[in-house]
């Protein structure tokens, strides 16, 4: 199994389909009779509603209904929910004030949901919105996270003062005050991590459709998690039976986290349904998205590091605000707590962290999940002061790292915010890293750049995040009462095929491949004899879904520990066929061998057996069909170290990656391909953050500045260079494949690394992201002004 099995660049199965326009996505669904939505959305970032009128608009031609907030509370459809408990450090839960499908008292962000029409055809459904008449009453906006606690701030919800969702905490911050008193040096910095709007490639979309045979429900979505949707939709919003209520996600094209989340489009559709008694329909334009997507990050930190007279970190303190847009997203509240305050420690020994966290209420989008979540605003955090001591230090930001890394024989390491980290060797990433970059050549490259009127810089990222979101375990210890584990079931026919059930969900990581792979290996099949399953909650266990770059490591341990089950009974078969005890069974690779002799059965014929009467023993069921859930012991720790050098035009302020180096431990590697294509994409979208993304909304009316891609820069091919990427592997001590994630590794390192080497050719301690030509420029005249 060598060229397709484990560790293989096996091409990837589904890529043929996609490439050949053979894709099946949500949008490409259409159903009998089905109708369509467009969602009338607030002009306002923050308003009552005094009145909405919709009588003419019903009267349009083509239109089925129109619904609003009224319509939703009459049939006691509940509001969105937030997912994730965060206790603050009062001991009091974070604020959840109701999140309605549609708005029924006030809008609060430009795109907030005010009404749905219903029509024949989207066009027809587009005229009847413009006849609805709202009236408003417009209040004033609130949209700078920094001061969005002002009392003199507009209040978004009544039960929420100040607009402060939590003031949450992290660490001991006795020890960080005691370590600070009496360090030799203390560096200081303000940070902001700028908000992001996801632009996967597909859109999201929604259908609904209800069966009024069987009183039950269909809906088709965009989603990342089908059975956490289910869930939701059942059990705290519609109030349906979860056995009448079917989730299907077909193929994703893209999510990036932003479709991880239960939004009102989908509640909508699927509750419409029935009013309508016909399937509704609903695609967002790009413009939407925009304006309604979850967004992610937006930050704003103050951070500093207490060093002794070596370099060597004694303490660090962050405090953080963090938007949480208008409302709260499914997951939102986790991802600048337990996702992020828990990664501060970053490859480091300090032994004294603290952060606290202060998450508010702004009228913009919600913000949630985006790739990395939370761990590549850690990571910004910690390796831009790890930077700046460097610098305060005059030391080399190679040897700074290399001083205060936690060495190989230290693991486990309990860190002092919470986790304890599984394996690794950072040094190792480091010097691999290096010599990738030709660290030894940069000076001579700085000078000659030099020459030509060019400012070189060179900036380091020594990432580690957190994957698998999360056990059950490390979670709950930390007190959010969530285990997320996976399931997986693997059915064989009695042809010797097999298929994979899986409870994670393919949004374009390759799942089709990399599974099949490591089913095949363990079980002596062809990749092409293996096919996975997922996305339709009627057809699969209940799983967790795909985030966190846990697919593979809880997902694929999950299919492992299924085919240990499939090989116990392959065993009692084989047995039984070979006139053999159970205990002289034999298994390796797809043969079960009777020990000390040649006689042998395939798996094929195993699985031929197990439907065949009398070929099977008669206390066992017929059959190969086995299902395992694997709830894992801890996150994994993948980690590594990426290296950025930049080229800098001061005359125009644009910046030019010449070299990108990167070294990661991902653990065991099942497909290098499909991983270096991981790499690759999270250093891509890491990039467009640190150099050219970056949402705006106007501060005094909360209006969208950016939403078009006219106006928010996306990364294209020539903004990058040829990536130079290495791996290095210290197994996963406890899954059964040694795997860590991979899935959001460049997006995590990317930027800290960016913004290190443009502020490392500036000179300067900061320039905020995205780092445009403009604010380059701004910066490289004053650095020259102030030279002069």
């Amino acid at each position: 199994m060598a060229d397709t099995g484990i560790g293989a660049s096996v091409k990837r199965k589904e890529d043929f389909r996609f490439l050949t326009g053979q894709g099946h996505y949500t949008d490409d669904i259409n159903k009998h009779g089905q109708t369509y939505a467009y969602f009338l959305r607030s002009p306002h970032a923050h308003a009552k509603i005094r009145k909405v009128d919709t009588a003419a608009a019903a009267k349009m031609p083509g239109v089925v209904a129109v619904f609003t907030g009224a319509d939703v509370a009459a049939d006691k459809v509940g509001g969105l929910i937030c997912g994730w408990t965060v206790t603050d450090r009062f001991g009091k839960p974070h604020k959840a004030p109701p999140h309605p499908i549609l708005a029924n008292e006030k809008v609060r962000y430009v795109g907030d949901h005010v009404a749905v029409v219903i029509a024949e055809s989207i066009a027809q459904a587009k005229d009847a919105a413009e006849a609805i008449e709202v009236d408003y009453e417009e209040l004033p906006a609130v949209v700078d996270t920094a001061t969005a606690m002002d009392p003199k701030a507009a209040q978004l919800h009544a039960d929420v003062p100040n607009n402060l969702c939590y003031d949450w905490e992290l660490g001991d911050k006795a020890a960080v005050d005691a370590a600070f008193a009496k360090a030799a040096k203390v560096s200081k910095l303000d940070l902001v991590n700028n908000r992001l709007i996801p632009n996967a490639m597909e859109p999201r979309a929604a259908i609904g459709e209800y069966d009024a045979g069987t009183d039950s429900y269909t809906c088709y979505s965009t989603s990342q998690n089908p059975h956490v949707l289910r869930l939701i939709l059942c059990a705290f919003i519609m109030g349906v039976p979860e056995h009448k209520m079917r989730v299907i996600a077909p193929d994703v094209g893209g999510g990036f986290g932003s479709k991880i989340f239960c939004y009102a489009e989908e509640v909508v559709c699927t509750w419409a349904a029935k009013k309508v008694k016909r399937p509704v329909k609903w695609t967002a334009e790009r413009g939407e998205s925009f304006v309604s997507d979850a967004h992610g990050r937006d930050h704003v930190s103050h951070v500093e590091m207490a060093m002794d007279k070596d370099g060597k970190f004694l303490a660090m303190k962050v405090d953080t605000i963090a938007s949480m847009g208008a409302y709260l997203s499914t997951f939102a509240t986790c991802v600048p707590t337990y996702l992020y305050a828990t990664l501060l420690a970053g490859q480091y020994t300090a032994p004294a962290i603290y952060c606290n966290v202060k998450a508010v209420f702004t009228t913009t989008a919600p913000v949630d999940a985006y790739r990395g979540a939370g761990r590549p605003e850690a990571t910004y955090v910690v390796e831009r002061i790890v930077e700046n001591c460097a610098r305060d230090m005059k030391l080399d930001p190679a040897e700074i790292r290399r001083r205060n890394f936690i060495k190989p024989d230290a693991f486990p390491y309990q860190t002092p915010v919470a986790l304890q980290y599984d394996s690794g060797n950072y040094e190792k990433a480091l010097d691999e890293a290096l010599k990738l970059a030709d660290y030894k050549g940069y000076p001579a490259r700085k000078a000659e750049a030099a020459k030509r009127g060019k400012l070189r810089g060179i900036g380091f990222s020594a990432y580690i995040e957190a994957c698998g979101i999360a056990p059950s375990a490390v979670v709950g210890s930390l007190g959010a009462g969530v285990g997320l584990w996976e399931s997986a079931q693997i059915r064989f026919n009695p042809t010797g095929t097999a298929q994979v059930l899986t409870g994670s969900h393919s949004h374009g990581q390759g799942h089709e491949t990399t599974l099949a792979q490591v089913v095949a290996d363990k079980l002596g099949l062809s990749v092409d004899a293996v096919t996975v399953v997922h996305g339709d909650t009627s057809q699969v266990p209940f799983g967790m879904g795909t985030y966190g770059s846990r697919s593979l490591a809880v997902g694929g341990s999950a299919a492992v520990k299924a085919i240990d089950k499939i090989v116990a009974k392959g065993k009692k078969i084989a047995a039984h066929l070979l006139e053999a005890s159970v205990d002289d069974i034999q298994y390796s690779k797809g043969v079960f061998k009777v020990a000390g002799t040649d006689r042998q059965k395939t798996i094929q014929e195993i699985a031929f057996a197990a439907y065949v009467p009398h070929n099977y023993p008669k206390d066992l069921e017929p059959g190969l069909d086995e299902t395992a859930f694997y709830d894992p012991a801890n996150f994994t720790y993948p980690a590594g170290v990426h290296i950025a050098e930049v080229e800098i035009d001061p005359d125009t302020g644009v910046t030019t990656i010449a070299n990108w180096s990167a070294v990661d431990d991902f653990g065991n590697v099942i497909n290098p391909m499909v991983v270096e294509g991981q790499v690759h994409g999270g250093i891509a979208q890491g990039v467009g953050q640190a150099l050219l993304e970056g949402c705006v909304y106007d501060k005094e009316t909360g209006q969208l500045l950016t939403g078009s891609y006219m106006d928010y820069c996306m990364p294209r091919a020539d903004d990058l260079p040829s990536f130079k990427i290495g791996t290095i592997s210290t197994p996963c001590p406890h899954n059964p494949l040694g795997v860590k994630g991979c899935g959001e590794a460049g997006a995590i390192a990317a930027p800290a690394a960016l913004v290190n080497a443009i502020t490392d050719a500036l000179g300067v301690r900061d320039i905020p992201m995205p780092a445009s030509p403009e604010r380059v420029w701004r910066v490289a005249q004053r650095a020259k002004m102030a030279a002069e």
